[in-house]
């Protein structure tokens, strides 16, 4: 359903209802998000019908459909699904985009927004701490050792190409000196951006009953990072050398590779599509998840976005249904 488009200063009220944590992944929200009018620019008033309409934004897809497309499509792999028209501010596909799930990596994107927002120099040296590489065995890794100095810039690269947890803690403690309170940067971050359904408790999106998102709010968080050509180069980027100052003081090399299978020719591309990036998540709570950033044949931005696929294929499967049925 297509966006409205009014003149004004768009603002999603406060008083969305209110959802006490997490309450499993099956958990469908009662209603989609509410839009209400304000007049003045600070605060929500009670509107009348001779006031001027204002919103939270004027570009901003919104769409009360829950399941637009779904019948047509191999939705059934996954448990949310959104494509987003970015010229036309039109949600062309959605499956259950409201709906609470685990975001796993996706996460991800939230982290690198921040450094790039508060960290105005991406040359600066960052010491990689204890904390930051005690992961588990089987977790996603960078393969950092605490008293490793990289920049903030090669910890993005690891962060979003590699999808270093070890990276994730890193730049979320430089940002903000510890993780809780980098958890709390993101959720005040979320809240301003309009995602309502999203609660954060680390930066890398290790699973947690209070960390979760929905397929709307993530569209919302990745959004508003593309504008930062930064941000595009990374996710664009295949493979990145990372050349700092390891624990020992002695030079250190590492090469990270892009997991997003239509840059590392893993998956088929879509007809028509250039593919520019995005993020992959994994987890066996969140499943097999994907934010994608593409253009269409017309060179039209689209983002599209799967969560808990029931596998790799399936995921791909129906991230292609989705761009080549709808976003074309």
């Amino acid at each position: 359903m297509k966006c409205t488009n009014k003149i004004g200063c768009f603002l999603l009220a406060g008083c969305f209802l209110f959802f006490a944590g997490c309450r499993g992944e099956s958990e469908q929200l009662a209603s989609s998000y509410q839009v209400y009018r304000t007049t003045a620019s600070i605060g929500i008033s009670a509107f009348s019908e001779s006031e001027d309409k204002k919103y939270f934004s004027s570009d901003l897809c919104v769409s009360d459909d829950i399941s637009l497309g779904t019948d047509v499509t191999n939705s059934q792999v996954a448990q949310g699904a959104g494509t987003f028209h970015l010229s036309s501010n039109t949600v062309v596909y959605a499956k259950d985009i409201y709906k609470k799930l685990y975001p796993a990596s996706t996460t991800k994107i939230m982290t690198a927004y921040l450094a790039l927002k508060y960290c105005s120099d991406l040359n600066v040296p960052v010491t990689v701490s204890a904390n930051a590489v005690d992961q588990a065995p089987d977790s996603s890794v960078c393969g950092l050792r605490a008293g490793d100095v990289l920049t903030m810039r090669d910890l993005l690269y690891g962060l979003m190409l590699q999808s270093g947890n070890d990276a994730a803690i890193a730049i979320a403690e430089y940002i903000s000196g510890d993780v809780a309170s980098f958890a709390d940067l993101m959720n005040e971050e979320a809240r301003l951006l309009g995602a309502t359904q999203t609660h954060f408790v680390n930066p890398n999106g290790l699973p947690d009953p209070e960390h979760y998102t929905s397929v709307y709010d993530l569209y919302l968080m990745f959004r508003a990072a593309l504008p930062n050509q930064t941000f595009l180069e990374i996710i664009n980027t295949k493979s990145y050398t990372a050349v700092y100052t390891g624990a020992d003081g002695k030079a250190a090399e590492a090469v990270w590779a892009n997991t997003n299978p239509y840059l590392n020719g893993r998956a088929r591309i879509p007809e028509g599509f250039t593919i520019y990036g995005g993020k992959t998540g994994t987890t066996g709570e969140a499943g097999y998840c994907l934010v994608l950033y593409s253009h269409n044949q017309e060179d039209e931005p689209i983002i599209s976005i799967v969560l808990k696929a029931d596998g790799r294929y399936n995921l791909y499967l129906l991230m292609n249904e989705m761009l080549e049925g709808f976003a074309n």
